[in-house]
């Protein structure tokens, strides 16, 4: 890579700290939505892998399960104490790291205490939201307060996936990030779809993870049916024209199918890059970077890495140089 080429911008890196990890344990988390073990983290060894990818920043946030356990004190607790935490990382190495800042859903007055907290005195880059926290969806009535103050604060919203209410049964005893997260995906942006928080609320900037889960391959079928069910009168966009206004990260196996799958959903304009580190353990990250570098970018583009970069300065304008 020579000096001249941008480092990737990651939206899509995690942390984690040993105090959340034994709250999540402590909670039944022991093999995290069925994937063999937890994996560890350390600023240091993160900052390593960026320097050998030629990732220059990461913006960081809780994966899944996310900080709600069942109970909403706690879960505002550890919200703060793993926002914190990561706004500290931030600020010990300028430059490099972002934050994505966690908030304790479904407690809606918790998370509007949060949003103020993690925006106004952390300074994060935004928030991440979990598909689904106990079986409430994103477009659930319930979040409505939650999606106002976003929009007003023009918000950016990392959308993440975790287990489905039913992964009991759907999972089929199997990990779950391997197919249930893809499709959770697609269920939390088609609720959003259908309940029309997405035309709503259009200050907000939202990111889709990994090349948009299975919505490239169904937008046309949630398109059909949401034309189909809209109430009488109603002149809300489309499915398509909506999916196309967000913004999708490329983490996860996006060659050679996906982001070709992608690419006849959205403009390359809204494609990011995403590591999924450190759930991707550092070998998967560097087979990820190396196939984007050698894959021909659409639009004349330079590259995968010069045309993510750009996009995500766009929407993050405290990465911008």
């Amino acid at each position: 890579m020579s000096p001249d080429t941008p480092g990737y911008l990651d939206v899509h890196a995690h942390f984690l700290t040993d105090s959340y990890v034994r709250r999540a344990r402590e909670a039944g988390h022991e093999l995290p939505d069925g994937v063999p073990a937890w994996p560890t983290w350390s600023a240091a060894a993160h900052l390593e892998l960026m320097d050998r990818c030629g990732i220059e920043t990461s913006m960081l946030s809780i994966s899944s399960p996310g900080v709600h356990f069942g109970d909403d004190t706690a879960a505002r607790r550890l919200a703060r104490e793993v926002n914190e935490a990561g706004a500290g990382t931030v600020r010990d190495h300028p430059g490099r790291f972002g934050l994505f800042a966690s908030l304790p859903l479904p407690d809606v007055d918790g998370a509007l205490e949060e949003i103020a907290y993690a925006h106004d005195t952390l300074h994060a880059d935004g928030v991440v939201l979990e598909t689904n926290t106990h079986g409430t969806y994103l477009g659930d009535p319930d979040l409505e307060p939650v999606w106002a103050e976003l929009d007003r604060r023009r918000a950016v919203v990392f959308l993440h996936p975790t287990s489905p209410v039913c992964w009991e049964r759907s999972a089929l005893g199997r990990p779950r990030p391997m197919i249930e997260f893809i499709f959770d995906t697609a269920r939390t942006v088609t609720d959003l779809l259908m309940a029309g928080t997405l035309d709503r609320y259009r200050d907000l900037t939202v990111i889709v993870p990994h090349c948009g889960g299975a919505l490239p391959v169904l937008a046309d079928r949630i398109d059909g049916f949401m034309r189909m069910f809209m109430p009488e009168g109603t002149e809300a966009p489309g499915a398509v024209e909506q999916l196309r206004r967000l913004h999708y990260d490329l983490a996860g196996p996006a060659l050679p199918r996906q982001l070709p799958a992608l690419l006849g959903l959205v403009g390359s304009d809204r494609l990011l890059y995403g590591s999924d580190h450190c759930w991707t353990p550092a070998a998967g990250v560097e087979a990820h970077v190396a196939g984007l570098d050698a894959a021909p970018a659409p639009d004349g583009a330079a590259g995968w890495r010069e045309l993510t970069t750009a996009n995500a300065r766009r929407i993050l304008p405290r990465t911008a140089r």
